[in-house]
């Protein structure tokens, strides 16, 4: 083989091997890997991680606003992202409330992927306890299953699969990518994920952050709301996409398995994981942010994001149109949303 053609050969991989980077991240990013120039070794890596990251909900073998069970290979399927707060110091067990919510639909013609982010503190109604409430509940209440309930319930719209991440994940994927680069838009004193005070001071600007800076960022509400924070939170996983996507985190591949292989839990196999690698093949994600408008409110002297029921709406009809469902067709839930006046104790 000359070694001319060895060089072009080489380069062929190496674009290869950027878009299995999609993949190792996809709790972050969802987004996939090409099976095709993975190298072995790497490749059975990811299968032990991630195999022993999958953990089904028992008895619920699809979405009840589903027909039958859909395969990401042909269907367009929704994925729900939980971040979960699940550090030593906080000690919470099973009772942890997410702190962040992420929901996807992915459109498997258009390879496209549209990204909604939930105020953690949107009053819904939530199926598992029968009142309404903070959504971010209803993973303390009955985890995994009563946040996908929930979102259910909220947009209309099957949620098929669900990824769940703590803070450690987040973390170390940022600092095994050497820190991403994010506008910082205010100066800011945050607390660590040791919950110890004023420990990352951030000035605003363009800024490359490590993991705990990141996480700091994507917390913090300290001086705007809920809207903002999802804002936030969608450019960090830009930063973390963009930063995947270059030369310098080739090498990296092996501490991003490591580190979401250890604190993950899903429901999606790794088949199904590997079912997405076609949205990873195309030159540029074609993925689209939403929001959810709302405003401040307090009842009973607890504080809520009251959601705009016109911005709900839209937004459900948006993500239905993406899956290309009908609501009025689909499965029936057994979800009946009751007028329960709010008895939660949690603030």
């Amino acid at each position: 083989m000359s070694i001319e053609r060895s060089h072009v050969n080489m380069i062929k991989k190496k674009k290869r091997r950027r878009r299995i980077v999609f993949f190792l991240i996809i709790p972050l990013l969802i987004v996939t890997f090409s099976v095709a120039g993975y190298g072995a070794m790497l490749y059975k890596k990811a299968e032990t991680a991630f195999n022993g990251s999958f953990k089904d909900i028992q008895g619920r073998e699809k979405s009840q606003l589903r027909t039958e069970k859909v395969d990401p290979k042909i269907d367009n399927v929704s994925i729900l992202f939980i971040g979960v707060d699940e550090s030593d110091t906080r000690n919470f067990g099973s009772a942890t409330r997410s702190d962040a919510l992420m929901l996807a639909t992915l459109n498997e013609k258009e390879k496209s992927v549209k990204l909604v982010s939930i105020p953690r503190d949107s009053y819904v109604y939530l199926p598992e306890v029968g009142y309404k409430t903070k959504i971010n509940h209803a993973h303390a209440y009955g985890g995994p299953k009563a946040s996908i309930e929930a979102v259910e319930t909220m947009f209309n719209i099957p949620v098929d699969y669900y990824v769940k991440m703590n803070f450690h994940a987040f973390i170390d994927v940022v600092d095994a990518l050497d820190g991403i680069n994010v506008e910082v838009p205010y100066e800011m004193y945050e607390q660590n994920s040791k919950d110890t005070a004023n420990a990352v001071h951030l000035l605003p600007g363009m800024q490359s952050l490590d993991g705990e800076e990141a996480l700091a960022l994507a917390r913090t509400r300290k001086k705007d709301n809920d809207i903002e924070r999802g804002k936030r939170q969608q450019e960090i996983l830009k930063g973390v996409m963009q930063k995947a996507i270059s030369a310098n985190a080739l090498t990296k591949y092996d501490d991003i398995i490591q580190a979401i292989g250890d604190n993950m839990e899903t429901n999606m196999t790794f088949d199904e994981m590997k079912a997405l690698s076609s949205y990873g093949l195309k030159k540029k994600l074609d993925m689209n942010t939403l929001s959810l408008e709302g405003e401040d409110t307090y009842i009973e002297n607890v504080y809520y994001w009251l959601l705009d029921e016109t911005s709900l709406a839209n937004t459900s009809i948006e993500l239905q149109d993406h899956l290309e469902i009908d609501p009025t067709t689909a499965g029936e839930s057994d979800y009946s949303e009751q007028s329960v006046e709010d008895s939660d104790s949690y603030e």
